[in-house]
C-alpha cells in the first residue's frame, strides 16, 4: 500500500470523532508510556488486568510504536481505555506471533509460565504480515455504555494508528459475547473469524476469542471517505 499520509485528511478524521466524544462527555488524550497506562488501568475497579501485550514489564514498547487512549469525564474520572502497538512481522505472520506467544512477551522462554498457549486456527491470520497494528485493552465504563462510544473509540485508534503508522493490518482478538451481543458491529471491524484460543497462565487468562481485523487499504478508505452522516447518528 502507499505509505503517505495526508495529514490534514486524518487531522480532519480524528476531529471529527475527538467532536463526538465531546458531546457525550468526554475529554480524550493520548499517551506514551505505558507504565503510566499501567498504574491507571489497575486502578479501575471493572477492568480485567491489562494483557502482557501492553505491559513493559513483560513487553517492552518504544514510544514510537505504541501509545494509548484515556477518555475522562467531566469530573476528571477515566471513563475509557484503550491501547496501541505495531508488530513487524515482515518475516512472520499474526498467527505465528500469536502461537509463539511473543504477541504477549518479549521474550516468551523468561516471562511466560510452561503451560500458558495460544491455539490459532483462524485462515486469515496467516495472512496477516509486515507493519501490523494490534489493538485491544478497550475499557468502557458502565454508565457510559449504550451510546455509541464504541464506535468512536474504534475510529479514534484507527486514526490515531493510521497517522503513526500507515499500517498494512490492523487487527486485534475480540470475545466472542460481543458478537453475540451486537457490540463487535459498534467497532466497525471489516472482518472477524473464529480461532484464538489463548492460556496465560500466569495472568489468569483463558479465552476463546474472535479475530478482527482490516486490511491498510481499507483502513485508508476509512480515515479518508469516513461517512459523516454514520457520525451524525452518533452524535
Amino acid at each position: 500500500m502507499i505509505s503517505v499520509v495526508d495529514p490534514l485528511q486524518v487531522s480532519r478524521f480524528l476531529q471529527a470523532y475527538d467532536t463526538a466524544a465531546n458531546q457525550k462527555g468526554i475529554k480524550l488524550s493520548i499517551g506514551f508510556d505505558f507504565h503510566k497506562y499501567v498504574s491507571i488501568t489497575r486502578a479501575l475497579p471493572t477492568k480485567k488486568p491489562t494483557q502482557p501485550s501492553f505491559r513493559p514489564d513483560r513487553s517492552p514498547i518504544k514510544s514510537d510504536e505504541g501509545y494509548w487512549l484515556i477518555g475522562v469525564d467531566k469530573n476528571n474520572e477515566v471513563a475509557l481505555v484503550e491501547a496501541a502497538r505495531l508488530y513487524d512481522l515482515s518475516h512472520s505472520n499474526f498467527a505465528e506471533h500469536l502461537e509463539s506467544l511473543k504477541a504477549y512477551y518479549a521474550d516468551p522462554t523468561i516471562h511466560a509460565h510452561p503451560q500458558s498457549r495460544c491455539i490459532c486456527t483462524a485462515p486469515s491470520a496467516k495472512e496477516i504480515t509486515g507493519k501490523v497494528a494490534y489493538h485491544g485493552d478497550f475499557w468502557l465504563r458502565k454508565d457510559f455504555r449504550g451510546q455509541g462510544i464504541p464506535k468512536i473509540m474504534a475510529a479514534i485508534l484507527r486514526g490515531a494508528s493510521f497517522a503513526m503508522w500507515a499500517p498494512d493490518f490492523v487487527c486485534g482478538l475480540a470475545a466472542r459475547w460481543l458478537l453475540d451481543k451486537g457490540v463487535l458491529a459498534q467497532y466497525g471491524h471489516a472482518h472477524h473469524e473464529s480461532g484464538a484460543m489463548l492460556q496465560l497462565v500466569e495472568e489468569d487468562i483463558a479465552d476463546d476469542d474472535l479475530l478482527v481485523w482490516m486490511t491498510g487499504e481499507e483502513l485508508r478508505n476509512l480515515v479518508y471517505r469516513h461517512d459523516r452522516a454514520d457520525l451524525a447518528l452518533i452524535s
